[in-house]
């Protein structure tokens, strides 16, 4: 019997996505998704999918962010600016980004506004929200993740040298590609071109999900931090880093 495990990034208004059947690595794929509920209830209903999106909304904001986010930022240490602070529910559903940012201010102590670059990944934000609300029981296949933090760990806790943008573009994916190969992953996978309407950083990143949520489903992960913290839905408030190399 099957069993497909998934990562998910987001793209473009949808969503990058990479699969692979854990009893048959040669089995694999990647597709672009519309929607988080789209590879969930596809035809592989992978078993367990790390998702680059915050799970767990605070009502409230105080002492620097969802303890998931401090954590993980401990860890990546000069690299914590990638991830970027959640505001609370209510500006993370606000009709605009004036009004997210008052909804913000208000909700969080010491106040802060999100960045243009976080309400423009808030969208994401409220369709995962909205589905695990909506079918709770998905919360045990679909696991937040954050690229940085994975690559960071199968680094060896090293922060990679060039990034995946910018003018050491090539050599940064060059070397993300090495890493998710130690990893375990098949080649042809990794060296796949990327799905139309995705971008070779989004294909890797969900590649790089994908490797967490193995290592979910193997019990190997480690989540950050490790006394998980829960919003008022009982929805998880943590970031899964896959098992150390």
């Amino acid at each position: 019997m099957a069993r497909w495990v998934a990562g998910l990034d987001g793209c473009r208004g949808a969503w990058a996505g990479a699969l692979i059947d854990l009893d048959d690595p040669a089995r694999w794929r990647c597709a672009r998704f519309p929607r988080v509920i789209d590879l969930l209830d596809g035809p592989e209903a992978p078993v367990s999918v790390g998702i680059d999106v915050p799970i767990g909304l605070p009502d409230r904001v105080s002492g620097g962010g969802r303890s998931a986010d401090r954590a993980a930022r401990a860890l990546l240490r000069t690299g914590r600016s990638s991830v970027f602070p959640m505001p609370p529910r209510g500006a993370v559903y606000a009709a605009s980004y004036d009004a997210a940012k008052a909804l913000s201010r208000a909700g969080s102590e010491p106040p802060f506004a999100p960045s243009i670059q976080c309400w423009n990944i808030l969208r994401y934000v409220r369709e995962v929200d909205e589905l695990l609300r909506a079918r709770p029981d998905l919360a045990t296949r679909l696991h937040e993740v954050h690229p940085e933090v994975a690559f960071f760990r199968l680094n060896g806790d090293r922060r990679l040298a060039a990034g995946k943008k910018g003018p050491a573009r090539l050599e940064g994916l060059s070397a993300r590609r090495a890493l998710l190969i130690a990893a375990g992953l098949p080649e042809a996978l990794i060296r796949s071109a990327p799905p139309t309407g995705v971008g070779a950083d989004d294909h890797l990143d969900a590649m790089a999900a994908l490797v967490v949520a193995r290592d979910i489903l193997a019990g190997r992960a480690e989540p950050l931090p490790n006394a998980t913290e829960r919003d008022s839905y009982g929805l998880p408030i943590v970031i899964w880093a896959p098992a150390a190399p």
